[in-house]
């Protein structure tokens, strides 16, 4: 028997964007795209590997505007085209369920970050609240061009 979800280890941040399902879609699967929008504000991204497929990974490493570098593992779990993106992040570990729906003429998009506990949750909420909301700017400013 399965345990249901622990909320308190949930942080889901969402956002209508004015684009279809598609162009966002397209935003995450091509690897020159998502390099120019992925991550917080004034971050620039190294994709080492990505392989959007299930089971493929994605290495690459943020480089923040302080000068330090992130490395990033992330294995993607399951792609359904324009619906649903799930990964696997490697360390610290936790797992995206990335969701897009039709929302009128634009699409609601879903990000929701499972952490093994509340404990970890609790520690990366202050960075991956506004982190996500940054992402998105980043991504609408990116589907704008």
């Amino acid at each position: 028997m399965s345990q249901p979800p622990d909320h308190a280890a949930e942080i889901i941040s969402t956002r209508i964007f004015d684009a279809s399902r598609d162009q966002i879609f397209a935003a995450f699967s091509d690897p020159i795209q998502l390099a120019q929008w992925w991550g917080p504000k004034g971050f620039t991204n190294t994709f080492d590997e990505f392989h959007f497929r299930p089971g493929g990974d994605w290495k690459f490493t943020m480089h923040g505007p302080d000068g330090k570098d992130y490395a990033n593992h992330t294995r993607f779990i399951e792609i359904a085209p324009a619906e649903r993106i799930v990964y696997e992040h490697v360390a610290p570990h936790f797992q995206m369920t990335i969701t897009l729906a039709d929302a009128g003429t634009g699409t609601h998009m879903t990000w929701c970050m499972q952490f093994p506990t509340a404990e970890m949750c609790e520690h990366f909420k202050p960075i991956c609240v506004p982190a996500n909301e940054e992402n998105f700017d980043r991504l609408e400013a990116a589907l704008l061009s």
